[in-house]
Formats: structure tokens, sequence, C-alpha cells
């Protein structure tokens, strides 16, 4: 009878890989139940300005925020691996909408919706393909310093590009110059009531941010309390101008407002087919995904160390391409893990994915029932909401920190925040790639070779330019540092001509490999050509130290049965055996 049964686990783990709910599901308790619900109220409390705020950041009508918030968030519970991980729309994702589908429509037009909703779909499929591929790793070739330096960046346009809305002009750009510009250009537009709201409201978040908490704890007011109300600063702020602006009746005064909110359930919608839109959208689609997925999944890290948990990279991606494409079908935007709204459904107890699930149903409730009350509610407010939010995202550290410790990377972080405030987001992420990856394989190009001999009384060696060791004027030993490839072959091979001259007293060369993972074709002909050149010098060529997998491959060519020398377990037998 235990065949079965055997049988049945063997299936449940197997779907549990791809259905982590499965996973989680099956020990759902009421304490876990508990803790859910608690966090889904606060975050739901935090999302609905905050959805709101990023769709208009996007250049969608505010309702297309609140649907990019069901459904993806439910996908997410059922195919993500972290338990608070909070999917939704994020500030810089929704800037790099904006940038992409700004280039083939206009800002209001079914054509925009349209192509956010095409955005999203190839988002997904491609972040689906990686994770089924499991090809995560790619996103590794976005270095810290160069996602440092673009949120940074695309921190300072962003809450650039909300001016227009606290002043209350029309402006409009993608980059700094041309934000500026704009603005400069307008300022006699300026609706001083509009200012009035938006620098108030402004002011009100940062004061929240930074010290009302402090301030109820002082208070006696429990921690519960102190966090819910502390995360309800936006809903108080948008409320409170909402009211102004209807009791008043400042949208008579120019006030900029919302306006009517669809009181519905997410529609369904259908992305664009068209071959022209999608091969427009392709490459900022790929450019959206890797940024998402590398924000989302350093936050999902991050938490989960926390809690000894652990988080599924390639599973990650498939969580995350569910949840765009349901924002594609549901009438929302790219989406991806938010780091505030992770943070906060992290410290109210979010015990599993289900938390995400429950805000989901807050939201639809929102949407069905509250949509009515924001319809005076300024863009101004909403704009201070985004504007509080990223700038916390700029850090100029960076460029302190990376200038201390390794110049290369100072570069790229300075380039990619120059070039994305000057030419756009996607022309910035893209150069600061770029720079990484040319100043990666300049750096490769010149690995660290070392001469390295023997430390008295030890049978370790090191360099002798750092440490007082014996050497043999007959023999040369030389630490290689990186693996050899065929960017830095010819380096290797230059620098054993160099030292080995015509008439020097060197007889045998040691090449030290214990730092060398991998030798590829181009650099086992350079290992060939110093072979034969040292043959043609009397001296010998020998190899210590060689890693197993790095010696399958040699024994396949002809070099090691060429080498006039051995090759030695360790590098102290070399030198035993070459004192002699």
């Amino acid at each position: 009878m235990w065949f079965p049964h055997y049988r049945l686990n063997k299936s449940m783990t197997y779907f549990a890989r791809y259905l982590p709910i499965l996973d989680w599901g099956r020990r759902y308790d009421r304490s876990a139940f508990s803790n859910d619900m608690i966090a889904a109220v606060i975050v739901t409390i935090m999302l609905i300005p905050q959805s709101l705020a990023y769709a208009l950041l996007a250049g969608l009508p505010p309702e297309a925020g609140i649907y990019a918030s069901i459904a993806p968030i439910v996908l997410y519970a059922v195919f993500g691996t972290s338990k608070a991980l909070a999917v939704g729309p994020v500030a810089v994702v929704s800037l790099l909408t904006a940038s992409a589908i700004g280039q083939v429509a206009e800002t209001g037009t079914a054509g925009y919706a349209v192509a956010a909703l095409t955005l999203a779909g190839l988002s997904g499929a491609f972040l689906v393909l990686l994770g089924v591929l499991r090809l995560g790793f790619l996103a590794n070739f976005l270095s810290h310093p160069v996602i440092a330096g673009f949120i940074t960046a695309s921190g300072i346009l962003i809450a650039t590009s909300q001016l227009k809305h606290i002043l209350g002009i029309s402006a409009h750009g993608h980059t700094l110059p041309e934000m500026l510009g704009s603005i400069v250009a307008h300022l006699d537009q300026i609706n001083l009531v509009t200012v009035v709201i938006g620098l108030s409201a402004t002011g009100f978040l940062f004061w929240v941010r930074g010290s009302l908490k402090p301030l109820l704890k002082r208070l006696g007011m429990g921690p519960l309390m102190t966090d819910l109300l502390a995360k309800a600063g936006p809903v108080a702020a948008v409320a409170s101008t909402t009211m102004a602006v209807w009791a008043f009746d400042l949208h008579g005064m120019g006030v900029k407002i919302v306006g009517d909110v669809p009181q519905s359930l997410p529609p369904f919608t259908v992305p664009g087919l068209s071959l022209d839109l999608i091969k427009t959208l392709l490459m900022p689609a790929i450019l959206i995904s890797v940024i998402g997925f590398v924000e989302s999944i350093s936050v999902a890290q991050t938490l989960a160390a926390k809690k000894r948990q652990r988080i599924d990279p390639d599973q990650e991606l498939i969580g995350l391409g569910a949840a765009n494409l349901g924002a594609a079908f549901t009438g929302g935007f790219p989406v991806t893990g938010g780091f505030s709204r992770s943070v906060v459904n992290f410290d109210a107890g979010s015990a599993t994915p289900a938390a995400g699930i429950f805000t989901a149903i807050g939201l639809t409730v929102a949407a069905l029932a509250l949509t009515p009350l924001v319809y005076y509610l300024p863009n101004a407010t909403l704009a201070a909401t985004i504007i509080v939010a990223v700038l916390s995202l700029v850090d100029f550290s960076i460029l302190r920190k990376t200038w201390g410790y390794a110049r290369a990377d100072f570069i790229a972080v300075a380039a990619t925040i120059a070039l994305t405030l000057i030419m756009g987001v996607e022309v910035g992420v893209a150069s600061g790639v770029g720079i990484s990856i040319l100043l990666h394989l300049y750096k490769t190009s010149r690995p660290h070779v070392a001469e390295v001999g023997l430390v008295s009384g030890t049978q370790h060696f090191r360099n002798v330019k750092r440490h007082a060791v014996e050497t043999n004027p007959h023999i040369l030993t030389l630490r290689v540092d990186e693996s050899l490839y065929f960017v830095n072959a010819r380096f290797l091979e230059d620098l054993v001509q160099s030292r080995v001259t015509a008439g020097c007293d060197i007889k045998d060369v040691v090449l030290m490999f214990s730092a060398v993972n991998e030798v590829d074709f181009s650099a086992l002909e350079s290992l060939e050509a110093i072979n034969l050149r040292l043959i043609d010098m009397g001296v010998g060529l020998h190899l210590s130290e060689v890693k197993g997998p790095v010696m399958d491959r040699l024994k396949k060519s002809h070099l090691i049965g060429d080498m006039n020398g051995e090759v030695f377990l360790s590098q102290y037998d070399a030198w035993v055996s070459l004192t002699r």
C-alpha cells in the first residue's frame, strides 16, 4: 500500500516545485491566517494611494494602478516563493513604462493603454521563459553599482517629473534637461492653490515618514497601532486634500483632480498583437523585466534571510512573469516586487504569500466601493506621494563608496547616473550594462600574475613583492590569479616572453594554476605557443596545482604530451624537484 502513497508524495513534490502554493498551503493554519490578515490590512491601506500614484507616473488612468495590484498579487502568491514580497506597480518600473510606451502612443489615448498591456505581456512572457529555462543568472550582468546608479538617477527623474503636478502646470520630457526646460518655460502657468496643496501634502508625508512613529511610541501607543497609523499617512493626506478640494470647490480654481474612476472589477483585456508594436516594445520589455527582477529578487532574498528562508530565483522569474501576464489581461501595466510595500508586509508579520491574496481582496473591495471617493483627489497629492517615496531611493553615497574602493565601479556608477539623467532611462541602463561589461573585460584582459617564492620554513609560496621569500635564479614561478580565456591569453604569453629573455639564467618556468578555474581554446593555444618558445630556448615549462576539471580538459589536448616539463601536484613539489 506504500507505493501509491509514495507516488502521490513524489507528484506533489514535483508540482510544488512550480506551484509553491501547494507546499505552504498544506501547512496553513489559524496563526498564519491571523498574521497574514493583519499584514494585508496594513499593506492595503498603503497600496491604495500608491497604486493611483504609480498609474499617474506611468501616464495611465488611476484605475490601472488598482487593476495592476489585484490579479498580479494573486498570481505571484500561487507561483512565487517569497513569503513577504508584495508585488504591484513600483516607481522605477512605472517610469520605464512611461518612457517606453510614450514612444509609440500619446498619453490618454486607447493606443497608450494597449501599449501598456502589450508591454506587461511581453515582460511576463520573457520572465516566464527565463524561469522555465533557468536563466536567472543573466540578471547578473547588471552589477550592483550600475543598479544603484540607475535607481538614484531614476529617483531624480521621477521626482522632477512630478513637479508639474505640484506646481499645477503643463510640462513634458523624458530626460532631466527636457523636464527642467519645460518646467521653466511654463512657470507662468503656476497655480498657487495647487502649490499650497502639493507642498502641504509633501511636507506632511515627510513628517509622517520621519517623525510620526517615534511620536506615537512616546505617547505609549502599541507597536501594531503605531505601524498602522504611520503607514496610513498617505491615506490621511489623500482624505484631507480630497475633502478640501470638495468643500472649497478648489477644482473650479484650477486644481487638477483625478476625476471619474470606474467602479468595477478589473476588466478582461487583450494586449496588442500588432507585429510592429511588439517589435518596438520588445527591447524595453526585456529591460523592464531584468530591472524589475533584480529589484524584486534583492528585496525577496534580503527579507528571506532574516527568517532563514529560501528563495528560488528561477521560480521567482516564473512568479513575476505570471504576475505581469495577469496585469496584461486585467487592464494593468508592468509590475514587480516593491521594496517599501514588501518591508511593510514583512514587518507587519506576513507569514505566507496568502497575505498577498488578502491584499488583493481588499483592493477589490476598494475598486468596487471606494473609487467614487477619490473623484476630487488632487493630482498634486498623488505627486507628493510619489516624490516622498522615490527620494528615499536617491543615494549619492554610492559615488563616494565606489571612488574609495574601485575606480572602475565609480566610472560605471557615474556614467549610468549621468547618461540616465541626460539621455533617458533606457539609454542610461543599457550604457551602464555595456560599461560594466567593458570594464570587466578590460580588468580580466590584464589578470594579476604574481612571481612567487617560498616562505622560509614553510611550504607556502607568496608574492616576492610583498613578502620576504626564497627564490632561485634558475626558476621562475608565476602564480596566475585569473581563469585564462581569449581576452587575456596573449597577456600571459607576452609576460612569460618578457621575463625569459635570451641570455638570462632561468632554466625552468612554473605556472602555478591554483586560481585558474577555466582554460578556453584560445588560452590553450597560447600555452602551446609558450611551450614551443621555451623549448626553442632550452627552458622547461611546468604546471603546478592544476584543478581537476582544468586538468581533465588539458589532457584532451596535445599540451601535456608536448610539454618538456612536468605537472606537479603542489608548488612545493615543483620547488623541491627543480632545486635539486
